[in-house]
């Protein structure tokens, strides 16, 4: 078989919702070059199906036709006489087209629900679709990467279909969960992908699939279950699912990790934590306050005391013997009670003017203070909610049409207004609307609908996406996971090397939320985790969890205990002619030596520290490696597609089927559909 080149491989990975697909392999592995939604339209004849929704339209046109009219008399050549009269008559033709939708769902059917294939058909169609939309030579190998949940008799059909169909020479299935490994270079890892609407759990030991406890396809605990949970909060608002999920996929929506307050929750806790402390607060500022409006009647009755002396004793600090003293008749006899009153009033013009200037000056300190604030310390945020609306839907009760102009067609064309939405019986709390500029021509390019932006408000509704249990429905399958792996000294690495990768994960603060629900739940100090070991003498081995080693002195090397490797005739041999223990003489002293030598190994096989596997002393997430800077911008929530990049340069260039990679054109002739088995990743 000629080797395969990098520009003719065909790497597939199938989701839920999005399919990614590439043809070649670049020298820096890129994300994928094709993104299709999962799903397919059935078209007009039975069994065939569209990628887009193909709608029928009728147009109406008119038709004039001219019919000559004979006149009487003979017809001339240039005369007037004997004219004919044309006689027009108007038609109407209805003509038919078929135009495609690429915006609707209507009708649309998903090959894959919960990561398992419900329509073969369609899937077929599916890839049938991508391969066209390629158009791979036809000396291309095909890697596909499966899902967790597919069958073996899934994966036979899969191969079946791509041999027979396409004629590959090379086939290759590889399972997501080590593709995720391959990307992040790690042969031992607990890889959790959160899906659309499912989530898998698996434990991956040196490469190999540990099926023991593997979580997979756990319905409640993807994408869709939190776009569920904000609508059921929200609902009542006026959200619909479109909103939800929007809201779910910007920036406000968070998921804060177990414990933290959210906003308008810290100032009720420092208030109500300690009821003596707060009382005692309380009253203290109660003593404050009342000394301060006790003082502020003493300052009053000396301005009063010096503006009846007609001075300016009180600011000078004089007259303290009769401060608060308030002589009337002085201020009645001296004849300036008019002077004495408009200086009143003009002081307090003067408090009420200095005071407004100094609060409005801390409100403009303050001002961006509460801008800068975190979006966990906000009561409300604002999203940009963007929804596709019909152009007669907009321009309702009169109003003109998106992007036209005048319609006598004198002059420029005038800016077009904003389109206002209709209220649906007042639920709906859309505050502003404002046309996307690259829609405003809809209308003029033929297009029937046309996005609007809205800003709409949320309140603290946006930190609960993750709350009804999925957190704590994802941290028992990890849990559970690791526990299932038979190697109980290699639990800590699993639980040291957790990758989180899907869609799902997307929302912001999700996998730091999900460590901290881990860490909270199964997380031991070490401390606790030697509680049991750090008294026993040294010469005693450590109990694990099993309690079948039970700890036992090694320094005794007797040959009464036989481990179950010891040949029971050469120890019966042994212990018969020498019954104190005591090396015989001769030949017989090398076979003592040998036979405490094994037992001493078994002892030490059996009774050796396997560590602290059931319960981790610490907690840790992987970071993807940064060998691939195109891949920073796109995340590690698609890894997988990057890890199969990956195994199809190794499988199909650098190995070139030596280790069984991928089924070739032959051995599919020889074994069948049924030989992918022993070859699928």
């Amino acid at each position: 078989m000629p080797p395969f080149k990098d520009e003719h491989i065909l790497v597939i990975a199938p989701g839920s919702q999005t399919t990614l697909a590439q043809l070649g392999l670049p020298e820096s592995f890129t994300p994928a070059q094709l993104r299709v939604s999962t799903r397919m339209f059935p078209a007009e004849k039975k069994g065939e199906w569209e990628p887009l929704k193909v709608r029928e339209r009728k147009v109406t046109k008119r038709k004039k036709e001219v019919a000559p009219e004979p006149t009487d008399g003979d017809t001339t050549m240039g005369g007037t006489d004997g004219e004919t009269n044309n006689v027009e008559n108007a038609t109407e033709e209805e003509d038919t087209y078929f135009e495609e939708d690429p915006t609707t769902e209507e009708g649309a059917v998903y090959p894959l629900r919960h990561g398992r294939v419900v329509d073969w058909t369609c899937l077929f169609a599916l890839m049938t679709h991508i391969y066209n939309t390629l158009s791979p030579p036809f000396h291309t190998p095909i890697l596909i990467i499966t899902q967790p949940a597919w069958t073996a008799q899934d994966h036979e059909t899969l191969t079946q279909f791509f041999f027979e169909k396409f004629k590959t020479p090379a086939f290759c299935l590889m399972d997501s969960a080590l593709a995720v490994c391959y990307a992040y270079a790690a042969s031992t890892a607990t890889v959790i992908d959160i899906g659309y609407e499912k989530c898998d759990v698996t434990a991956v030991n040196d490469f190999l699939i540990n099926d023991s406890g593997r979580g997979t396809a756990m319905t409640g605990c993807g994408g869709e279950s939190m776009t569920q949970r904000l609508l059921e909060l929200l609902s009542k608002k006026g959200f619909t699912r479109d909103m939800c999920e929007q809201l779910k996929r910007s920036g406000i929506c968070e998921v804060l990790p177990s414990g933290t307050a959210m906003p308008g929750e810290t100032e009720m806790e420092d208030t109500n934590v300690n009821p003596a402390a707060a009382a005692s607060a309380g009253a203290n500022a109660a003593g404050l306050k009342g000394r301060g409006s006790v003082a502020d009647s003493v300052a009053a009755m000396r301005v009063g005391a010096g503006g009846a002396d007609g001075g300016d004793d009180a600011q000078d600090g004089e007259g303290e013997d009769n401060e608060g003293v308030l002589d009337v008749a002085t201020i009645v006899a001296s004849g300036k009670t008019s002077e004495f009153l408009a200086r009143k009033e003009k002081e307090k013009a003067e408090k009420a003017e200095k005071a407004a200037a100094k609060k409005a000056a801390q409100e403009a300190a303050n001002a961006p203070k509460q801008a800068k604030l975190p979006n966990a310390k906000r009561m409300t945020a604002t999203f940009h909610y963007t929804e596709r609306r019909p152009l007669e839907e907009l321009n309702h009760n009169g109003k003109r049409p998106l992007g036209s102009g005048n319609q006598n067609g004198e002059g420029e064309a005038k800016r077009p207004k904003t389109p206002e939405l209709q209220d649906s019986g007042g639920k709906t709390e859309l505050e502003r609307v404002s046309t996307s500029s690259n829609q405003t021509n809809g209308q003029q390019n033929g297009e029937t609908t046309a996005l609007i932006r809205t800003d709409v408000e949320v309140g603290v509704e946006r930190f609960q996406a993750a709350t009804g249990g999925i957190l704590d429905q994802v941290a028992d399958a990890v849990h559970r996971c690791i526990l299932s792996v038979p190697e109980i000294g290699k639990r800590a690495e699993f639980w040291d090397n957790l990758i989180i990768v899907g869609n799902g994960s997307r929302v912001r603060g999700f996998k730091d939320a999900l460590l901290a629900k881990l860490n909270n739940k199964y997380l031991i100090s070490p401390s606790s985790a030697t509680i049991f070991t750090s008294e026993l003498p040294s010469n005693f081995t450590t109990p694990v969890a099993t309690g079948a080693n039970t700890p036992q002195p090694q320094s005794h090397l007797s040959t009464s205990h036989h481990g179950p490797g010891v040949n029971p005739l050469l120890a019966a041999a042994v212990t018969a002619s020498n019954p104190g223990g005591l090396a015989p003489p001769g030949q017989h002293q090398h076979l003592a030596a040998q036979l405490q030598m094994q037992q001493y190994q078994q002892q030490q096989q059996q009774h050796q520290h396997s560590g602290h596997g059931q319960t981790p002393t610490s907690i840790k997430l992987m970071k993807m490696p940064e060998y691939f800077p195109e891949w920073k911008d796109a995340g590690p929530e698609e890894a997988a597609f990057l890890g199969a990049q990956v195994a199809a340069k190794v499988v199909f260039v650098v190995d070139q089927g030596l280790s069984k990679g991928f089924m070739s054109r032959t051995e599919y002739n020889d074994l069948g559909p049924q030989g992918i088995h022993e070859f699928c990743m």
